[in-house]
């Protein structure tokens, strides 16, 4: 029986385009996609986009457009994204699809029958900028965090949540890991600001926000954007909103975000499913931001580094290479242009590249006939498997540059091109080659264009030098 595997992105918020941010979590989500499938696991990954809010209503109006037309714009962007850095997800969810809405209000409707929504009256600090509200202790001199802003006070009749009810439920799940929270240091984490703040009641709709779903059975109220967005993650799999109706690929296996949504991923997200009489997720993990040499990402700094140009300078699969050893999977990272160009150039060009042409050379011009295959190596293939179920990801390719640079060491020690004899060459060359062909393997699921390349030329009987993997850089 084949292992189920379901992988999510968040799914990205509309009111600006891709940056390196989303790229980074996307990337992580297909190669953990591409791997299972690899495994023969029976495999989904959906990621999508987040259309719905004050926010977007806002930056619809000042591009003076409807806010249905902004959002069709933006999410384009967001798919063509995906599509030029070879993402393979099985669907892309978004919140303005009719299927969504309707499930939606189906799931809500449900939570008021079960008495876990009731209308009540909201008073409370609200950052219009994470469409989330927000506690005192939240804030640093008074500013959300993340945005810079001052949280604008809000009371208006709302439709309330009562996530209290489920907060015993939820440390038990986490402390047990039945949600399970990685790194270990989010898990601490959450429970601490759980334990210590106490978990309060959320309002889940909106009475003066017009763009979004209808809250049903009040016109005067639209659901509120986060509790539509969770649900992405469920309607995503053609569920239809019914409680107690698990669809074929639920729970989710690894939920995939970034430090910021921590808390109402885990808290929310897990009281709606519990609410809903559907088994909560198996694990959410949470990675780190990247700084640009030790500033956030920023216009107004002109360091924001896009997904076109990192395909532009260091091509499809080099730019996936980069982003996922440039730091350890779960903790911020310091990046720039100098350190991608620098490891560009060190990993790929001089390292990757320049072995796969030397070997290939060398074997052509000695007409050295091999027949090799793939996933010999035991050992390096279990290594790379137990850092790929622990989503050490920059794990996985030191493994793996660490037997290139074994096989550069190899050949500067051996030097077989000033061998004479045939017999002598082959027997230097062939292991080298074979090390190659595994590494490949193992590399599909990372940098799949250049691993497919690296494994069609190197099954090949007669083995010849191909095109270079990996071009110098010009400025």
């Amino acid at each position: 029986m084949k292992n189920k595997f379901y992988v999510t992105t968040p799914i990205y918020y509309v009111n600006a385009e891709p940056h390196i941010g989303h790229t980074y979590t996307t990337v992580a989500a297909d190669i953990l996609a591409r791997w299972h499938r690899q495994q023969g696991d029976e495999t989904f990954f959906l990621t999508g986009t987040d259309e719905h809010g004050a926010k977007i209503a806002e930056k619809a109006a000042e591009a003076g457009v409807e806010p249905q037309d902004f959002v069709d714009k933006v999410s384009t962007t967001f798919q063509k994204a995906w599509s030029d850095f070879g993402i393979s997800n099985d669907s892309f969810i978004r919140t303005t699809d009719s299927s969504h809405k309707q499930a939606v209000q189906r799931a809500v409707e449900v939570m008021l029958e079960k008495g876990v929504i009731v209308k009540d009256k909201y008073e409370g600090l609200y950052c219009q900028g994470c469409e989330q509200f927000k506690n005192e202790k939240d804030l640093i001199n008074g500013k959300c965090p993340d945005h810079l802003t001052v949280p604008q006070w809000m009371s208006e009749e709302a439709y309330m949540f009562k996530l209290s009810n489920f907060q015993h439920e939820l440390v038990r799940r986490i402390e047990s890991d039945e949600i399970k929270v990685r790194p270990v240091e989010r898990k601490n984490e959450i429970l601490s600001f759980i334990t210590q703040h106490g978990l309060r009641d959320v309002a889940f709709s909106r009475e003066k926000v017009k763009w979004g779903i209808p809250f049903p059975g009040d016109e005067n109220h639209t659901i509120y954007v986060w509790a539509d967005a969770f649900l992405n993650y469920l309607t995503g799999l053609g569920w239809q909103g019914e409680a107690g109706v698990c669809p074929r690929m639920w729970p989710a296996t690894v939920q995939l975000m970034s430090k910021d949504i921590l808390r109402v991923h885990a808290t929310i997200w897990q009281a709606m499913l519990i609410a809903l009489d559907l088994p909560t997720s198996k694990e959410l993990f949470i990675h780190g931001f990247f700084l640009v040499e030790g500033q956030k990402m920023s216009k107004s700094l002109d360091n924001v580094i896009a997904p076109a140009e990192l395909i532009k300078r260091y091509g499809v699969d080099g730019a996936r290479y980069l982003l996922m050893s440039a730091t350890s999977f779960g903790h911020d990272g310091d990046i720039g242009r100098k350190f991608f160009d620098d490891k560009f150039t060190a990993d790929l060009a001089n390292g990757l590249g320049n072995l796969v042409a030397r070997v290939s050379n060398l074997l052509e011009k000695n007409s050295i006939a091999t027949k090799l295959r793939a996933g010999t190596d035991q050992d390096l293939t279990s290594k790379v498997s137990s850092a790929m179920n622990d989503l050490k990801f920059d794990e996985v390719l030191k493994i793996l540059w660490q037997k290139i640079a074994l096989m550069d060491e190899l050949l500067s020690e051996k030097k077989p091109w000033k061998m004479e004899s045939v017999t002598e060459i082959s027997d230097v060359l062939v292991p080298v080659a074979q090390t190659i062909l595994n590494v490949a393997d193992l590399l599909l699921a990372f940098m799949p264009t250049t691993a497919q390349q690296v494994i069609k030329q190197f099954e090949a009987n007669q083995i010849v030098k191909g095109e270079s993997l990996f071009p110098r850089l010009v400025d």
